[in-house]
């Protein structure tokens, strides 16, 4: 009888040294706990099939479907035979798998009738899906793939077929087999969770719910199976914040309460414009949490232009007035100065303390970048460092070295995604005691959704626009299938233009040169062009189908003085049109500019689209943004995007992100570099769940604070969310 196998038995002790170097090398699984938390993906279910439509170019995927025909024919550019399989998965979707050489035994294999696991990655040729030499493994004799199956596939005997994250030299099939002969002999660790808990909440065992989630005998089992392992996933991300909240409550922020005849309510008195409700009641909701000794940790979620801007301007102006300084990082050059000039206008003599004509009881608004001179950088920093300048704005020039506060009260932070955790901790670690943390974004990324839902952060949402914005009516160019399409977009453009009004054209790439952080690659793995370039693109169009346009071109590798100028040029009506990249993404406020077509639209991310299509609209016209994009129907990458097209709420599209994208990252999985520990938990659909693990969390960590009594489901807790993670997800 063989040894029997824990969480650390090295895999090739069970399945040997060819098959656990292929694990190790192309999955970074190495012991049999490794093995046996590699949960399957999916589960095939004999009877109901891949949709072969949904799959998209450059995806290595795995698929259940049955043969069709086969097609022999000569090779052209070499001796031997093509071998052509078509499959289909019974609803009208078909792929074709191509072989090379002659192998007659091949054809007779893949007769049509039979069904298979196919797995390989999706390229395209001639506008058909096709897999070139899959890997695969039939499932029987039978037309309905019901027949018996041969031993070495015993692990798809069930009526569910596990579909495991897979490589491509390592199939879902092989890994099967593995989890198979590993599970025979697996000893699984004392269950770690309270029995209390497992009791009140109805979870099954630890041992049983690795067995099922592997193979399952039904699944009603299956899903129990599931509940439990998320549970473990979400409680264990519950007792890591609720304990270091717990240790953090000791060392407490400092109150900045609102003060009467201050600076704050000569600002209201002055405003040229009425709040709206929303403003007024997310300020309430702002100026209480500031008054308190715990630090402000406050996500600020509003539309494009909700009025975000405002709201945060009266929270830095009370701490203003309670002594204290406000820093607002804002991603780029363009959007900080861009807020420096909006906030001096709106503070008029309020923000020019020590100047002709400054009101009493004045501040000062000082820019901090990166492109500063030498001496405007050392009079800027002094009137930092010695607390004169009340307010501060700046990009990632406020991390450096040298950049030193008198007294940092609130740290707010514009269009969030655009930064790093570390990042936003390097500031914040420039208070002598915890700030004030306030994060502002039009469309949470996943990350942020997640902590919306885990209870780590307080919410505050902008629902209203102000008076005098204007609706952004949003459409996919489908250019490949209908190029008359696009032809009528840039005839639409032109009547914006004719009307008085500009627009804007966005490219995913800069042009020739280094890539920058601003840019996908040059050319991807599947063979696709090279995503449009700006500084390509800007003369076709002037040459072409915008001939006669003023055309201006804007980007982040120009210097921070040339891309000033063209913005002020475009600010001032003296551009029609603006071909740029995503350094438009944010802040920029042309209130003339009615219409943006955006360019290889599915090259960019949920967020960034959102944020694109906010440049338009923001006067009296209406706005109208064009997604054109060659994705193919039914692709993942066209549905993302008529999602996109058909709403303009912020938590729609972050749950559209979220759903995509997963939530590995809210672990820091992506910055850290660590496999992410979330294999099963959804946040969007796990979010009662994840509540009721937070409320037993509470009660947990409130009798015993350091898990001194549970000192396994402590070493479990650790195993889940490590010292890294667990302050990743305290820095939010």
């Amino acid at each position: 009888m063989s040894e029997p196998a824990t969480v650390d038995t090295p895999l090739k002790k069970l399945v040997g040294d060819k098959t656990a170097k292929a694990l190790a090398s192309h999955l970074d699984l190495h012991t049999a706990g490794d093995l046996v938390y590699h949960f399957p993906r999916r589960y095939d279910e004999r009877g109901e099939h891949t949709d072969i439509r949904s799959l998209d170019v450059g995806e290595q995927v795995t698929v259940m479907a049955q043969v069709q025909r086969t097609t022999v024919r000569p090779m052209r550019q070499r001796r031997g035979n093509l071998l052509e399989v078509t499959v289909g998965d019974g609803s009208g979707g078909v792929l074709t798998l191509t072989f090379f050489g002659n192998q007659a035994w091949r054809e007779r294999e893949l007769r049509p009738g039979r069904w298979g696991l196919f797995a390989g990655k999706v390229t395209e040729f001639r506008s058909k899906r096709q897999l070139n030499g899959p890997e695969y493994v039939l499932l029987g004799e039978g037309g309905d793939g019901e027949a018996a199956l041969s031993d070495d596939i015993e692990e798809f005997a069930g009526a569910l077929i596990p579909v495991y994250p897979a490589a491509a030299a390592v199939p879902t099939w092989v890994i099967a087999r593995c989890v198979r002969v590993v599970l025979d002999t697996f000893t699984p660790p004392d269950d770690p969770l309270p029995s209390a808990v497992r009791a009140s909440r109805k979870l099954v065992g630890l041992g049983v719910a690795l067995t099922e989630i592997h193979r399952p005998s039904t699944k009603e089992a299956l899903h129990q199976a599931r509940r439990r392992l998320k549970w473990d996933e979400a409680f264990a991300v519950q007792v890591t914040l609720v304990q270091r909240k717990h240790r953090a409550a000791d060392w407490p922020a400092r109150p900045r309460p609102a003060r009467p005849d201050g600076l704050l309510e000569a600002f209201d008195a002055r405003l040229p414009y009425e709040l709206t409700a929303g403003q007024r009641e997310v300020g309430v909701e702002i100026a209480a949490d500031l008054a308190t000794p715990h630090p402000m940790h406050r996500l600020l979620q509003g539309e494009v232009g909700s009025g975000k801007t405002v709201v945060a301007l009266r929270a830095m102006l009370q701490v203003v007035d309670a002594g204290g300084q406000a820093a607002l990082l804002a991603p780029t050059e363009v959007l900080a100065a861009q807020h420096h000039r909006g906030m001096l206008d709106l503070l008029g003599p309020l923000g020019r303390a020590g100047e002709l004509g400054s009101a009493e009881h004045a501040t000062r608004v000082e820019l901090v970048t990166g492109s500063l001179g030498a001496a405007a950088r050392r009079r800027a920093l002094g009137e930092v460092a010695s607390g004169a300048a009340g307010i501060v704005l700046g990009t990632h020039a406020l991390l450096y070295e040298g950049v030193d506060f008198a007294d940092l009260g609130l740290v707010v932070v514009d269009e969030q995604h655009r930064f790093g955790v570390e990042q936003r901790d390097a500031l914040r670690a420039k208070a002598d005691q915890p700030p004030h943390v306030l994060v502002m974004t039009a469309t949470p990324i996943p990350r942020t959704v997640a902590m919306t839902v885990y209870g780590d952060l307080e919410v505050s949402t902008l629902s209203q626009l102000p008076r005098g914005r204007s609706p952004i009516a949003s459409h996919v160019v489908p250019a490949a299938e209908k190029p008359a399409y696009l032809d009528r977009a840039w005839r639409r453009l032109r009547e914006e233009v004719a009307a008085g009004h500009q627009a804007y054209v966005v490219c995913p790439r800069i042009g020739d040169g280094p890539v920058s952080d601003e840019e996908p690659p040059a050319e991807d793995d599947n063979g696709r062009r090279p995503p449009l370039a700006v500084t390509e693109v800007a003369p076709l169009l002037a040459e072409g189908p915008l001939q006669g346009l003023r055309i201006g071109v804007l980007h982040g590798r120009l210097p921070a003085d040339e891309k000033d100028a063209v913005m002020r040029t475009f600010a001032a009506g003296d551009l029609d049109v603006l071909v740029a990249t995503t350094v438009i993404e944010v802040g920029v406020d042309v209130p003339n500019a009615t219409v943006m077509i955006v360019l290889d639209a599915d090259r960019f991310g949920v967020s960034q689209l959102h944020q694109l299509r906010g440049r338009v609209g923001r006067g009296a016209a209406a706005g109208l943004c064009l997604l054109v994009s060659e994705a193919a129907e039914g692709s993942s990458a066209r549905e993302r995007l008529d999602a996109v097209a058909s709403t303009s709420d912020g938590f729609k599209l972050a749950e559209l992100d979220l759903e995509q994208r997963r939530e590995g990252d809210v672990l820091g999985a992506t910055q850290s570099g660590h496999r992410s520990h979330l294999r099963l938990l959804s946040l969007r659909r796990d979010a009662d769940l994840i509540r009721d693990a937070r409320a037993e969390a509470i009660t947990l960590i409130e009798d015993d604070p350091e898990l001194a009594r549970s000192p396994a489901l402590a070493a479990s807790v650790a195993a889940l969310v490590d010292e890294d993670r667990a302050e990743y997800l305290e820095k939010g």
